[in-house]
């Protein structure tokens, strides 16, 4: 009988891709959406979806009764730096108490072997105090998005203290590829690329030399994998190469045939200027090294959504 993974998040762009990853490598896997960003039609058919928020710590119970997973994958969450400055509040709700809520019905239930999180290399550690960052950088989100993830961060490690529950943290680093929702979950990348296909105007927020690490969904979900049965604590995940925003627009547009010049508005709020990861800890106690280039990944973006335009 086939070995149960619960992810979080299931249907939208990151955990999407992280339920197709986990079921080909044998799994079977129970998704777990409420579809605030997350698309049905994402859901891998071999998966098992339930549609339940994060928030509902009952419903959560229910499902872990279900189906008693071995492991869980919680990549749900609120994302958006800017949305966080306006109501840190309703980011606090979903990214804590979800996290919270999850940590619970994993104890209760007594299945869990591993709480695999989806924490954020680019918010936690502010402006780093070294470039690449590592692990052992300070985290100092500037942000409450970024402070949620490192307040469940410290909640998932007194769950290994206190109950004995194993986990692995991955700091995403600027996660892009096919899926991921201009209007939603709102990556640079979907943005540059759905408007550069509509030829509409894609605007660079201040100077456009805030450098970026921007790693490709498949290698993120292939992290995931590989954490549920090797290494124990934080990992960061990413490239360790920085990409400013000019030069991804200039890719971009070379890559849709995009003709408009560059336009520049203002910088915005709470964002930090420059971040980029060291993966040694990953690349040793994991195995993962990032496998796919930037030009590749960008290629294989802009065809899914040219296939996907409206």
């Amino acid at each position: 009988m086939k070995e149960t993974i619960l992810v979080t998040g299931g249907a939208g762009f990151i955990g999407s891709h992280i339920v197709d990853a986990f079921i080909a490598a044998g799994y079977h896997v129970a998704v777990v959406d409420n579809l605030h960003t997350g698309k049905r039609e994402n859901v891998n058919p071999a998966a098992v979806f339930h549609q339940v928020d994060i928030r509902d710590a009952a419903a959560l119970a229910a499902v872990f009764v279900a189906e008693m997973p071995v492991a869980v994958a919680h990549q749900a969450a609120l994302v958006d730096v800017r949305a966080a400055l306006v109501d840190p509040i309703t980011y606090a709700a979903v990214n804590v108490i979800g996290t919270l809520n999850l940590l619970e019905a994993a104890r209760a239930a007594g299945c869990v072997r591993k709480f695999i999180f989806a924490s954020t290399g680019g918010a936690i550690y502010g402006e780093p105090a070294e470039l690449p960052a590592t692990e052992a950088c300070p985290a100092l989100p500037l942000d409450p998005y970024g402070v949620s993830k490192l307040a469940c961060e410290h909640y998932i490690a007194t769950y290994r203290h206190n109950f004995g529950l194993d986990y692995c943290i991955l700091r995403y680093a600027n996660v892009y590829g096919p899926r991921q929702d201009a209007s939603g979950e709102a990556g640079v990348v979907a943005v540059f690329a759905s408007r550069m296909l509509g030829g509409r105007e894609a605007v660079i927020n201040g100077d456009g030399m805030q450098d970026r690490d921007f790693v490709y969904v498949r290698d993120i979900a292939r992290a995931n994998v590989l954490a549920l049965t090797h290494g124990s604590g934080i990992y960061n995940v990413g490239t360790g190469v920085p990409t400013n925003i000019n030069t991804l627009f200039q890719e971009l547009a070379r890559l849709t045939g995009y003709a408009r010049p560059e336009q520049h508005g203002p910088a915005k709020p709470g964002e930090v200027y420059t971040s980029f990861l060291a993966a040694e800890l990953a690349r040793r106690e994991l195995g993962w090294t990032p496998e796919t280039c930037l030009a590749d990944g960008l290629a294989e973006t802009v065809a899914f959504f040219r296939s996907h335009q409206k």
